[in-house]
């Protein structure tokens, strides 16, 4: 697939202010400070479309970016890190939950998990409780480059071996690096896949 436009569209604090549903939306979440912006920007090729940040929990709304005037990738709030009160916390957990239950032309999303880790208990209780809400979503590992082969390698399959004593399969997943625009192809191949193979259904 090729990127030929990617445009900023809207910035929502809420699922009934964002764009008609009227397009295939692809979204994109992880645990603060992931890489999540950076990897939009990679895939797009656009070093500036979605705003990065060293502070934690800078994404603190709903980003809808336009691209090829077909389809949406849409930037959410990360979960796991918010340095601010209980009730802007409470506010950002129902604005994913919403966003996520509600949006009814979201085709797939994409979690986001750092590759330099070790399975992090929040990450999965979030795709747990993606598939006890019947959420169709993949694994996007991040920051490949700081490892070798080897250790991105073990990452994957250390994920692998905690999910599969609760699930029956594991959902696709990518090994990216921002840097590197390791796995850039791959994502975008399974971009079109899904513009091409899912029905509209709005």
């Amino acid at each position: 697939m090729e990127i030929r436009s990617a445009t900023f569209v809207t910035s929502n604090t809420s699922v009934m202010q964002c764009p008609a549903p009227d397009r295939h939306e692809y979204a994109f979440i992880g645990r603060s400070n992931v890489g999540k912006s950076s990897l939009i920007n990679m895939l797009t090729n656009r070093s500036k479309l979605a705003k990065t940040s060293s502070t934690p929990g800078k994404t603190q709304l709903i980003n809808h970016f336009l691209i090829n005037d077909e389809w949406y990738i849409v930037d959410l709030p990360g979960y796991g890190y918010v340095k601010s009160s209980k009730v802007l916390r409470a506010q950002f957990s129902a604005l994913i939950r919403d966003y996520i239950l509600r949006r009814k032309n979201m085709v797939c999303l994409f979690v986001l998990v750092d590759s330099r880790h070790e399975p992090r208990e929040i990450d999965l209780e979030f795709m747990a409780w993606l598939g006890e809400n019947g959420v169709p979503f993949a694994i996007v590992f991040t920051k490949a480059d700081k490892l070798t082969a080897l250790a991105c390698q073990e990452c994957v399959a250390a994920y692998e071996k905690v999910m599969l004593e609760q699930w029956e399969s594991m959902p696709k997943t990518f090994l990216t690096s921002a840097e590197s625009r390791l796995g850039r192809e791959e994502l975008l191949a399974y971009l079109d896949e899904l513009n091409r193979t899912v029905d509209k259904f709005w």
